[in-house]
Protein backbone atom coordinates (compact mmCIF):
# COMPACT_ATOMS: atom_id res chain seq x y z
CA UNK A 1 0.00 0.00 0.00
CA UNK A 2 2.81 2.42 0.82
CA UNK A 3 4.49 1.98 -2.55
CA UNK A 4 1.29 2.29 -4.55
CA UNK A 5 0.15 5.41 -2.70
CA UNK A 6 3.59 7.00 -2.86
CA UNK A 7 3.67 6.34 -6.60
CA UNK A 8 0.18 7.83 -6.97
CA UNK A 9 1.27 10.99 -5.13
CA UNK A 10 4.45 11.18 -7.20
CA UNK A 11 2.25 11.20 -10.31
CA UNK A 12 0.12 13.94 -8.81
CA UNK A 13 3.30 15.85 -7.96
CA UNK A 14 4.48 15.64 -11.56
CA UNK A 15 1.24 17.21 -12.75
CA UNK A 16 1.43 19.94 -10.13
CA UNK A 17 5.10 20.58 -10.89
CA UNK A 18 4.36 20.88 -14.59
CA UNK A 19 1.60 23.38 -13.80
CA UNK A 20 3.94 25.46 -11.65
CA UNK A 21 6.63 25.48 -14.33
CA UNK A 22 4.06 26.47 -16.93
CA UNK A 23 2.68 29.26 -14.73
CA UNK A 24 6.11 30.55 -13.64
CA UNK A 25 8.62 30.51 -16.44
CA UNK A 26 11.24 31.77 -13.97
CA UNK A 27 11.66 28.30 -12.45
CA UNK A 28 15.26 27.09 -12.17
CA UNK A 29 16.71 25.02 -15.01
CA UNK A 30 17.00 21.89 -12.86
CA UNK A 31 13.25 22.03 -12.37
CA UNK A 32 12.64 22.26 -16.12
CA UNK A 33 15.07 19.36 -16.67
CA UNK A 34 13.24 17.26 -14.08
CA UNK A 35 9.89 17.91 -15.75
CA UNK A 36 11.39 17.02 -19.16
CA UNK A 37 12.71 13.70 -17.77
CA UNK A 38 9.33 12.89 -16.27
CA UNK A 39 7.58 13.80 -19.51
CA UNK A 40 10.00 11.49 -21.34
CA UNK A 41 9.05 8.70 -18.90
CA UNK A 42 5.38 9.15 -19.78
CA UNK A 43 6.31 8.36 -23.40
CA UNK A 44 7.64 4.92 -22.49
CA UNK A 45 5.69 1.80 -23.44
CA UNK A 46 5.07 0.83 -19.83
CA UNK A 47 3.79 4.28 -18.89
CA UNK A 48 1.51 4.35 -21.92
CA UNK A 49 0.12 0.94 -20.99
CA UNK A 50 -0.56 2.20 -17.47
CA UNK A 51 -2.21 5.38 -18.73
CA UNK A 52 -4.34 3.43 -21.21
CA UNK A 53 -5.42 0.97 -18.52
CA UNK A 54 -6.43 3.71 -16.09
CA UNK A 55 -8.18 5.75 -18.77
CA UNK A 56 -10.13 2.72 -19.96
CA UNK A 57 -10.94 0.98 -16.68
CA UNK A 58 -10.54 3.73 -14.06
CA UNK A 59 -10.62 2.52 -10.47
CA UNK A 60 -11.09 -1.11 -11.57
CA UNK A 61 -7.78 -0.82 -13.44
CA UNK A 62 -6.09 0.25 -10.20
CA UNK A 63 -7.56 -2.75 -8.38
CA UNK A 64 -6.49 -5.17 -11.12
CA UNK A 65 -3.01 -3.64 -11.33
CA UNK A 66 -2.15 -5.25 -8.00
CA UNK A 67 -2.42 -8.63 -9.72
CA UNK A 68 -0.07 -7.75 -12.57
CA UNK A 69 3.68 -7.83 -12.87
CA UNK A 70 5.54 -5.13 -14.75
CA UNK A 71 2.76 -2.58 -15.05
CA UNK A 72 1.82 -1.93 -11.41
CA UNK A 73 3.98 1.15 -10.94
CA UNK A 74 2.91 2.59 -14.27
CA UNK A 75 -0.78 2.21 -13.36
CA UNK A 76 -0.34 3.81 -9.95
CA UNK A 77 1.65 6.71 -11.43
CA UNK A 78 -0.90 7.05 -14.24
CA UNK A 79 -3.72 7.35 -11.72
CA UNK A 80 -1.86 10.30 -10.22
CA UNK A 81 -0.98 11.77 -13.60
CA UNK A 82 -4.60 11.83 -14.74
CA UNK A 83 -5.54 13.20 -11.30
CA UNK A 84 -7.86 10.39 -10.25
CA UNK A 85 -9.52 11.61 -7.04
CA UNK A 86 -7.60 10.23 -4.08
CA UNK A 87 -10.65 8.77 -2.29
CA UNK A 88 -11.43 6.76 -5.44
CA UNK A 89 -7.79 5.61 -5.73
CA UNK A 90 -7.73 4.68 -2.03
CA UNK A 91 -10.95 2.65 -2.25
CA UNK A 92 -9.75 0.94 -5.44
CA UNK A 93 -6.44 0.04 -3.85
CA UNK A 94 -7.96 -1.72 -0.84
CA UNK A 95 -9.29 -4.84 -2.61
CA UNK A 96 -6.24 -4.88 -4.86
CA UNK A 97 -3.87 -4.83 -1.91
CA UNK A 98 -5.86 -7.58 -0.17
CA UNK A 99 -5.73 -9.70 -3.33
CA UNK A 100 -1.97 -9.11 -3.64
CA UNK A 101 -1.51 -10.08 0.01
CA UNK A 102 -3.49 -13.29 -0.50
CA UNK A 103 -1.46 -14.19 -3.59
CA UNK A 104 1.82 -13.49 -1.80
CA UNK A 105 0.73 -15.29 1.37
CA UNK A 106 -0.30 -18.40 -0.54
CA UNK A 107 1.69 -18.79 -3.74
CA UNK A 108 4.66 -16.65 -2.69
CA UNK A 109 5.24 -18.23 0.69
CA UNK A 110 4.41 -21.65 -0.75
CA UNK A 111 7.17 -21.22 -3.33
CA UNK A 112 9.63 -20.06 -0.65
CA UNK A 113 8.82 -23.03 1.61
CA UNK A 114 9.08 -25.41 -1.35
CA UNK A 115 12.51 -23.97 -2.20
CA UNK A 116 13.58 -24.27 1.44
CA UNK A 117 12.38 -27.87 1.62
CA UNK A 118 14.16 -28.67 -1.65
CA UNK A 119 17.35 -27.06 -0.32
CA UNK A 120 17.25 -29.06 2.91
CA UNK A 121 16.71 -32.24 0.89
CA UNK A 122 19.34 -31.50 -1.72
CA UNK A 123 21.05 -28.17 -2.42
CA UNK A 124 21.90 -29.52 -5.89
CA UNK A 125 18.23 -30.15 -6.63
CA UNK A 126 17.45 -26.55 -5.70
CA UNK A 127 20.30 -25.32 -7.93
CA UNK A 128 18.97 -27.45 -10.78
CA UNK A 129 15.44 -26.14 -10.29
CA UNK A 130 16.74 -22.56 -10.31
CA UNK A 131 18.64 -23.22 -13.53
CA UNK A 132 15.49 -24.62 -15.15
CA UNK A 133 13.46 -21.61 -13.99
CA UNK A 134 16.20 -19.28 -15.27
CA UNK A 135 16.19 -20.95 -18.67
CA UNK A 136 12.39 -20.73 -18.82
CA UNK A 137 12.42 -17.02 -17.93
CA UNK A 138 15.16 -16.30 -20.49
CA UNK A 139 13.18 -18.17 -23.16
CA UNK A 140 10.00 -16.23 -22.35
CA UNK A 141 11.83 -12.88 -22.39
CA UNK A 142 13.50 -13.68 -25.71
CA UNK A 143 10.16 -14.76 -27.16
CA UNK A 144 8.55 -11.51 -26.02
CA UNK A 145 11.41 -9.45 -27.47
CA UNK A 146 11.09 -11.32 -30.79
CA UNK A 147 7.34 -10.71 -30.86
CA UNK A 148 7.86 -6.98 -30.21
CA UNK A 149 10.50 -6.81 -32.93
CA UNK A 150 8.14 -8.54 -35.34
CA UNK A 151 5.35 -6.09 -34.44
CA UNK A 152 7.73 -3.16 -34.97
CA UNK A 153 8.78 -4.49 -38.36
CA UNK A 154 5.14 -5.03 -39.32
CA UNK A 155 4.30 -1.48 -38.25
CA UNK A 156 7.19 -0.11 -40.39
CA UNK A 157 5.98 -2.07 -43.40
CA UNK A 158 2.44 -0.84 -42.79
CA UNK A 159 3.69 2.77 -42.52
CA UNK A 160 5.52 2.44 -45.86
CA UNK A 161 2.39 1.18 -47.61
Amino acid sequence: MARSHATYWAGRGVVRGAQVVHEHEGAPEWWHATIRRLEAWTDTRSAQRGLDLVRRWGAIGVTLAYLTVGVQTAVFAAAGLIRMPYPRFFLASLPGAVAWAVVWATIGFGALWAAFALFTTSPWALAGALVVVGILVAWLLRRRARRRADQGAAAEVQAEV
